[in-house]
């Protein structure tokens, strides 16, 4: 008896070692996507290279500051359709959609912020991860008033689709990443991310393995990087290129 129970605590030891798999960056993997490929899922909704989060607050403080300098009455409104890709011989590349709404506000009849709306869709391929997927953002971008020395960005981005690691490639399926931005603040002129903070929550599922959860935080961190930490593992993140580093 006592050998049979030692054989099924072995296999269950056995089983719990055969399930752990390690990723390029050191971390691990229980059974379903690993930390790392959430920290790219993340900086993929982050960069430039991928239409994240740089690319949609530049897009929305280029219009501001078109108001700022043509001096636009209250209530003014705006559509804009914009097709972004990228050019060749990279390891990164993207292609999207995007259309935007803006509204903007008064104070006491004085331009005050800019409401900005934008669903989009597209897809992008990194050297960790690709993704198909469509998306929206609420911005509101504060610093219109003619004393104001910086934009500042409140709001939310979402994004949702399929995804292929590069990484583990049995990892393939379906995510959501929704990023609540507090105060990102944006340099006028120059329009260069100073500082910032946001909340990360990434969900999805994997076929036969499960679904995935994952939550985090962002430091925009002046430098043309930030810093994510999800799940108590800390990376950088460039974000021109959406590379990303464990720190």
């Amino acid at each position: 008896m006592k050998k049979i129970k030692l054989s099924i605590v072995a296999m269950l030891l056995l089983g719990a070692v055969a399930c752990k798999k390690t990723d390029n960056s050191g971390g691990s993997v229980t059974g379903n996507v690993s930390n790392a490929e959430a920290a790219d899922m993340v900086a993929g909704s982050l960069s430039m290279n991928s239409n994240g989060v740089a690319n949609v607050s530049a897009d929305a403080t280029l219009d501001a500051t078109a108001y700022v300098n043509t001096h636009v009455a209250c209530g003014t409104s705006k559509s804009d359709s914009i097709s972004r890709q990228s050019s060749g011989g990279s390891a990164y590349s993207y292609s999207y959609n995007l259309k935007y709404n803006y509204v903007v506000n008064c104070v006491n009849n004085v331009p005050d912020n800019l409401s900005s709306s934008l669903v989009y869709s597209g897809s992008f391929s990194g050297p960790n991860l690709s993704s198909t997927n469509s998306g929206s953002s609420i911005f509101t971008v504060g610093g219109l008033a003619p004393t104001a020395t910086d934009f500042v960005i409140n709001g939310e981005f979402k994004r949702s689709g399929s995804f292929q690691s590069k990484i583990d490639t049995t990892n393939h399926g379906n995510s959501s990443i929704d990023i609540v931005i507090n105060a990102l603040t944006i340099t006028r002129p120059g329009r260069n991310i100073a500082s910032g903070n946001a909340t990360v929550s990434i969900t999805g599922d994997v076929p036969k393995k499960g679904s995935f959860s994952y939550t985090g935080t962002l430091v925009f961190n002046g430098n043309g990087t930030a810093t994510l930490t999800l799940n108590g593992t800390v990376y950088t993140i460039n974000l021109m290129t959406g590379a990303r580093v464990k720190v």
